[in-house]
C-alpha cells in the first residue's frame, strides 16, 4: 500500500464510472418509485412538482445570473427549460401506461440517433435500425396488446431527449452546469405546472409532497453532481458507451421494484438496444465550440455534464 507522508495509508480513488453508474441507478430508481405517486397526482403533476423541488434545490445552490446573460442566449436557456419540462411530462406518462424499460429504451432511441447523426460514419446510421428492432422485441406488437398512447408518450419523450442533447450542448458551451440549471429546471418547473397544476389540484398531501421531494432528490440533483464528478476523470466518449446501459437498468429496476418480467423477446430486444447504443456513442463526435467565442458565464474546464429528465 502506497503511504502518505504522514505514515497513513491513502484511501484509494473512486473510479469514475462507478459514479457514472450510480448516477444512472439514481436516474432510473427516480423513475420506478414516481410510479405511485403518478397514481396519485398524474404525471403532469408528478413532474410539477419534482421540477419544483429540483428548481429550488438549485437555486439555494446557485443564484442565477440573470443580469448577465446576453439577449441572443435567452431563447437557448427557454427553449431548454421548456424541452425539460415536456421531456418529463411524457416520459412519466409513457411510465403510467407501459413497462419502464420499454419506455426507457423507446426514449433511449433519441440520443442513439443524435449520436448516429453526427458520426462520421454512414455504417453507425444501422445503430438506430438495429435499436428500432430491439424496441419492436420490446413491445412484442404480435401480441396485440400494445398501449399505443404509451408508445406515442415514449417517442415523444425522445424526441424531446434528442432536442434536449442539442440544447444542453449550446447552453454547457456557454454556462457551468449548475448556472444553467438554475435557470432552466426552474422554466422546465413552470412548464409541467401548465397541466401538473390542474392535474394535481385536489390531491396533494403531505405524504404526495414528501415523496416529491425525495425523488427530485434522485433525479435532478444527486445524479448532476455524480456525473460532473464522474466527466472529470472520463471522455464523453466512454461517458456516453456506459450510458448506453440506461435502457437495461430501466429493465432491471423495472423487475425489482415495480415486478415487470421481462419475456425472452424482451430480454434480446434491450441487448440489442443497449449495444447498437455502445456502438453509436463510440462512433458519434460533435465539433467543439468556436474559439473566442463570447460567453455570459463561461463554463468550466469540465465538460458539462449530460443531466436530463426522465
Amino acid at each position: 500500500m502506497t503511504g502518505s507522508p504522514g505514515g497513513r495509508g491513502r484511501m484509494p480513488a473512486v473510479p469514475p464510472w462507478t459514479m457514472a453508474l450510480a448516477a444512472m441507478l439514481s436516474v432510473q430508481l427516480s423513475s420506478a418509485l414516481a410510479v405511485d405517486l403518478i397514481e396519485t397526482v398524474g404525471p403532469a403533476g408528478t413532474a410539477w412538482l419534482r421540477l419544483s423541488f429540483g428548481a429550488l434545490v438549485f437555486l439555494a445552490i446557485a443564484r442565477p445570473p440573470l443580469r448577465a446573460v446576453p439577449r441572443t442566449d435567452v431563447p437557448s436557456l427557454l427553449g431548454l427549460g421548456v424541452t425539460t419540462g415536456l421531456m418529463t411530462t411524457t416520459f412519466l406518462a409513457a411510465i403510467e401506461r407501459i413497462p419502464l424499460g420499454t419506455a426507457v429504451a423507446i426514449e433511449f432511441l433519441g440520443p442513439l440517433t443524435v449520436a448516429a447523426v453526427r458520426s462520421h460514419s454512414t455504417r453507425a446510421l444501422t445503430w438506430p435500425a438495429v435499436a428500432l428492432v430491439g424496441v419492436v422485441l420490446l413491445t412484442e406488437p404480435w401480441r396485440g396488446d400494445v398501449n399505443l398512447a404509451g408508445v406515442g408518450f415514449a417517442v415523444l419523450a425522445a424526441l424531446g431527449w434528442a432536442t434536449y442533447i442539442l440544447l444542453t450542448q449550446h447552453v454547457g458551451d456557454r454556462f457551468s452546469g449548475i448556472t444553467a440549471l438554475s435557470m432552466t429546471v426552474p422554466v422546465a418547473a413552470a412548464t409541467a405546472a401548465l397541466l401538473g397544476v390542474p392535474q394535481a389540484a385536489g390531491h396533494l398531501s403531505f405524504e404526495a409532497l414528501a415523496t416529491a421531494a425525495g425523488l427530485a432528490m434522485l433525479m435532478p440533483v444527486l445524479p448532476f453532481i455524480l456525473e460532473m464528478l464522474a466527466l472529470r476523470a472520463m471522455t464523453p466518449t466512454a461517458f456516453g458507451t456506459l450510458m448506453a446501459l440506461e435502457p437495461a437498468l430501466g429493465v432491471l429496476l423495472g423487475l425489482t421494484v415495480l415486478a415487470q418480467q421481462p419475456s425472452p423477446a424482451q430480454l434480446v430486444g434491450i441487448v440489442l438496444v443497449v449495444a447498437a447504443g455502445a456502438a453509436a456513442q463510440r462512433d458519434g463526435r460533435r465539433q467543439p465550440p468556436v474559439p473566442g467565442a463570447p460567453a455570459a458565464v463561461l463554463a468550466p474546464p469540465t465538460p458539462p455534464a449530460p443531466v436530463r429528465e426522465g
